[in-house]
């Protein structure tokens, strides 16, 4: 590993973790808060790539799990995990790893439209799939409720989008930082 790649885990985790100032929103049947983070992972693979967005939120778990305050609201530590909330944050180094593996494969013939699919695929159905059981488990209500209770997201999560498409395609032009995965 590289030293810019040492740099670019460490900027996207420092990235993920600014990305937690802005307030957080919670749904009140889910007991899960609305927040900016998730924008990182999404940011993370988009930008930097498989291995090193998805390094870049792993690095950011284990600022979670040995209790700095990294998390929207000042929290962290490793209760984070084990509250209704704790699948998705697991699961964003998996969409950062997805979503950056995908911008790999398709680099040479990106589009807006293959952003989205791809930034839907992995910052929202990967997470989702992660996360809504883990909702049911330990809020203690059916994956049904956990699902239904998770629809209020996802408008967020479009929005969320909108800007990586945005901010990516700017970062990418004034920095290429990825290469074609072959």
């Amino acid at each position: 590993m590289s030293t810019k790649d040492i740099v670019y885990i460490a900027l996207f985790a420092s990235l993920t973790a600014a990305l937690g100032l802005f307030p957080p929103l919670t749904l009140p049947v889910v007991g899960v808060p609305i927040t900016a983070q998730s924008m990182g992972a999404m940011l993370a693979g988009a930008i930097v790539g498989a291995k090193r967005g998805g390094l870049a939120l792993l690095l950011f778990c284990v600022f979670v799990s040995v209790g700095l305050p990294v998390m929207s609201g000042g929290r962290g530590g490793l209760s984070v995990f084990l509250s209704p909330s704790g699948g998705f944050i697991l699961a964003w180094p998996i969409a950062a790893f997805v979503i950056g593996y995908l911008y790999e494969k398709n680099l040479a013939k990106l589009n807006t439209f293959k952003e989205a699919v791809f930034l839907v695929f992995g910052g929202i159905m990967v997470v989702y799939v992660i996360g809504i059981p883990w909702i049911a488990l330990f809020a203690n209500i059916s994956i049904r409720q956990a699902a239904v209770g998770s629809i209020g997201f996802i408008p967020g999560d479009i929005i969320k989008i909108v800007l990586v498409i945005l901010i990516a395609k700017t970062v990418r032009r004034a920095y290429p930082t990825l290469e074609p995965r072959s």
